[in-house]
């Protein structure tokens, strides 16, 4: 009896044995395809697994997809880096959504061979796209991958004047306003081309590290076009910062007009192409408020606008502004320090061309509601445009700073290209 329950017990852990070493060979088959000691396997050939992957092979479409920007990227651009392409087949159907749902236009090439979306992306938005293609032999691939675009907080934009289409004076310089700080200016004012079919030569011009102005020696050529090109889609600004601009603008310079103001003489003298076609009494700053001097920008015109003194630091004793006048007529600005040229209808005629008696502006005679075309304020308004010269003299004061509005012509030419980082 004792030697029957000892061969009891050895046949329970045989059978344990083989059950533990059966249960092994099958999970070996199941996720790795071999490891048992037969070379056939279980009554089979050893090369079946490959055959099998090679039959998959065949089913399969040879189309292959490849989707850009790659599966998990984030600080794509919002320009560029969206596309789907394949080789080997032709694509079928594309699709392009948001991480909220929203779809996003696109078009497949006449060929078929690629797709892209039809719109410039948004900042700082998660997307998703799938893409469908198919082979010569009808057989369908598929592919998918996400991406988030680049944030505000990784991302520089420039602000720039004039405005594509626009017709401008010969002042007028492209001036951009970066909303980061740009440290790497090299290599984003490599990403910047102005040029001109006049052929001047245009060079750049760092105010600081978010402004940076172009123009050529002298002024523009009269009726020459201007063009500019922002290639700044992926060009590292400051650590960690890209630029996602991709785009080209041109304008039109006007006619060349430069109006000369003499503070002495109290007149100003309107050339065009070096002609005087009108001399114009004037009243600039008095002896107390001096008008700035220098080559002075028209930036902005303004049929009637507010003027407080106390926002330019013009204040009585109880801090009101000196002056608050709600309609001055045939107003324009020449610096962003509050110089205009404008209108001027409270002041007594008289003192047009014979006394100084502004707060620091260029003051012509004018009628209360700038609606008369006639008066030397209506007129000069009327045959002004943004971008026109204003070169004021002989005023006693200091001269206005470059960066003061769009004034850069007062530097010359040496000290303009010694601001730039190209």
């Amino acid at each position: 009896m004792e030697k029957r329950v000892m061969t009891d017990s050895k046949r329970r852990k045989g059978l344990t044995v083989a059950s533990a070493l059966l249960g092994g060979v099958l999970v070996l088959s199941a996720c790795s395809g071999g490891g048992s000691d037969d070379p056939k396997g279980e009554g089979g050939d050893s090369s079946s697994q490959a055959k099998v992957d090679e039959a998959a092979a065949k089913k399969s479409s040879e189309a292959q997809i490849k989707i850009t920007p790659k599966d998990g990227s984030d600080n794509a651009s919002i320009n560029s880096a969206a596309a789907v392409t394949v080789t080997k087949g032709t694509l079928t159907d594309v699709t392009m959504k948001t991480a909220a749902g929203s779809a996003v236009a696109g078009e497949i090439s006449a060929d078929k061979k690629s797709w892209k979306p039809s719109a410039q992306l948004e900042r700082a938005t998660a997307y998703k796209i799938a893409a469908t293609a198919k082979d010569s032999d009808g057989r369908a691939a598929h592919e998918n991958a996400s991406f988030t675009t680049v944030s505000p907080a990784n991302s520089f934009i420039g602000n720039f004047t004039p405005e594509d289409g626009s017709t401008v004076g010969v002042g007028m310089p492209v001036s951009i306003n970066f909303d980061k700080a740009i440290t790497n200016k090299a290599d984003v004012q490599k990403g910047i081309t102005v040029s001109s079919s006049s052929g001047q030569e245009v060079v750049g011009h760092w105010f600081n590290a978010n402004r940076l102005d172009f123009r050529p020696e002298e002024y523009w050529k009269g009726n020459s076009t201007v063009t500019l090109k922002l290639n700044l889609d992926g060009v590292e600004g400051a650590d960690g910062v890209y630029g996602v601009q991709q785009k080209t603008v041109s304008f039109k310079i006007g006619r060349n007009q430069v109006s000369i103001v003499d503070a002495q003489t109290k007149t100003m003298k309107v050339t065009q192409d070096g002609k005087t076609i009108r001399t114009i009494p004037i009243s600039a700053g008095s002896p107390e408020n001096k008008t700035y001097q220098g080559q002075m920008v028209i930036s902005e015109k303004f049929k009637e606008t507010r003027m407080n003194g106390a926002t330019v630091g013009f204040t009585d004793d109880d801090g009101k502004g000196e002056y608050d006048i709600k309609d001055v007529p045939n107003a324009m600005r020449l610096s962003n320090s509050g110089t205009f040229i404008h209108g001027n209808y409270w002041g007594a005629k008289s003192i047009f061309g014979s006394v100084n008696t502004s707060h620091g502006c260029v003051g012509l005679s004018d009628t209360k509601g700038a609606n008369d075309p006639n008066t030397p304020g209506g007129w000069f308004f009327s045959h002004s445009i943004v971008g026109d010269v204003v070169d004021v003299r002989n005023t006693g004061d200091k001269t206005v700073a470059p960066d003061n509005g769009l004034n850069g012509w007062n530097l010359d030419w040496a000290a303009w290209k010694a601001g730039s980082a190209a």
